[in-house]
């Protein structure tokens, strides 16, 4: 990966702007209490006038005001009528992975070849990205930056969004690998006429898949693990890659939009008895729910913000979406892949909004982005939710984190850190109110 020229050229561009990148908070050291407030826990509860309180990282106590000592702790923080949730966590995303699209040596998500499992998104992470503290300012705190290109594009990992560098980041240093399912159908327009026409290459694509898995078994039932898993006395180091797959150490991502797809993927998952599967996409997953509730495969859905699928598509169903899961008993959570994904990452809660306005319960949109995405990258047992002995990794809004009118996160905290919310687009937006002396908008 092109890791040490994107940094480079990354300073540069910031040296350029004059933007001072915040400094990543130190470990908590005093014990603190979030007095008063409404805690949206992120579990499908909600207290009204709450208390949380931090200690060491964690946290210590969850529970009403009236049950709270302050006494016990060194400082108390008084957030009555404001909203305190869980950190926002960005599933299959490219932020801290590219900063500027238009300039080639500042995107790092793609590596050469079509089969690249051995490819590690962590260590290609840029804490340094100046798009990231713009996020933070919207909750979203936690991130799995994913790969891209190809057809198995390497492994993803979960990193949480104040650090210094990608060791102090890494939450799961890999915790997937990503595989791009072929479309099973395109859209095919000849004399102003749209149709969909069947895939001539699906079929042989499958094959190829196939044969890849089919390799890695046989590698991995013919080869020891390497010691310490250490990749680099692998005799093969892309076959070695999927070993962890059949162990079930790790969720196999399969990109997959149509019906047809998801059930071969389904078909797929019993051929090979991988324990953990997760179809990130799944437009039109709706339609085979019976089929991923039965066989334990979960779905990262598409952002809530985009068009119909199909011209027969409701203009709605990207809304409704979640809400069509639910109501299936599919686990599912809200991820933000497409265009311009690394910046419009600040937009997740924004998405989980959308899909409340139609039909999820407040509380069951908050988990769309927050536990709901932790259970499905294997973090829920420290992150995704306000409880108690989890890691204290959680925000306060002045107000409704999942409509952008009013979502003003005010404090924000990692592993008990309170982060600085400072970012580029408000040291522009002081720059030139003071240049023209005009009045500050709250």
């Amino acid at each position: 990966m092109k890791r040490f020229l994107s940094i480079a050229i990354g300073s540069a561009l910031f040296a350029a702007t004059g933007f001072a990148q915040p400094t990543p908070a130190p470990e908590q050291s005093e014990s603190i209490l979030l007095l008063g407030g409404i805690a949206h826990l992120g579990t499908g509860d909600v207290i009204e006038g709450a208390a949380i309180g931090l200690r060491n990282g964690n946290i210590e106590f969850v529970g009403r005001e009236r049950d709270a000592d302050p006494g016990r702790y060194r400082r108390v923080i008084d957030v009555s009528g404001r909203h305190i949730y869980p950190g926002f966590i960005a599933a299959n995303t490219t932020l801290g992975l590219q900063e500027i699209e238009a300039v080639r040596a500042t995107r790092d998500y793609a590596e050469v070849g079509t089969y690249t499992p051995h490819m590690r998104s962590l260590i290609a992470y840029n804490t340094d990205s100046e798009v990231t503290p713009t996020v933070r300012t919207n909750g979203v705190l936690l991130g799995q930056p994913t790969p891209r290109g190809g057809i198995i594009t390497g492994s993803s990992c979960v990193v949480q969004f104040d650090a210094w560098n990608w060791e102090d980041a890494a939450i799961r240093q890999v915790d997937g690998i990503h595989v791009h399912w072929p479309t099973s159908y395109h859209r095919h327009r000849d004399h102003g006429t749209l149709d969909v026409v069947r895939s001539k290459t699906y079929d042989q694509t499958i094959q190829e898949i196939t044969h890849f898995f089919d390799e890695s078994v046989a590698y991995a039932e013919s080869h020891p693990r390497p010691l310490e898993g250490d990749l680099r006395s692998a005799r093969d180091v892309r076959l070695e890659a999927m070993r962890p797959l059949f162990e079930g150490r790790v969720n196999l991502y399969v990109h997959v939009d149509d019906a047809k797809g998801i059930a071969d993927v389904v078909h797929f998952k019993r051929e090979y008895g991988i324990q953990n599967v997760v179809v990130v996409g799944g437009t039109e997953a709706y339609l085979v729910a019976d089929l991923l509730r039965e066989n334990g495969i979960s779905v990262l859905l598409n952002r809530t913000h985009a068009l119909p699928r199909l011209p027969e598509d409701d203009v709605d169903l990207a809304f409704r979406l979640p809400k069509l899961l639910e109501d299936e008993g599919v686990l599912y959570g809200i991820q933000c892949g497409g265009r311009m994904e690394h910046m419009n990452t600040r937009n997740l809660p924004f998405y989980a909004g959308t899909a409340a306005a139609y039909g999820l319960t407040y509380e069951q949109a908050v988990r769309a982005i927050s536990l709901n995405v932790a259970q499905i990258l294997g973090i829920e047992q420290h992150w995704g939710s306000i409880e108690t002995g989890k890691s204290a990794t959680l925000f306060v809004s002045d107000g409704d984190a999942l409509d952008m009118r009013s979502n003003r996160v005010s404090l924000a905290f990692i592993q008990g850190r309170e982060i600085d919310l400072d970012q580029r687009q408000r040291q522009l937006y002081r720059k030139y109110q003071e240049k023209y002396n005009a009045p500050i908008i709250d």
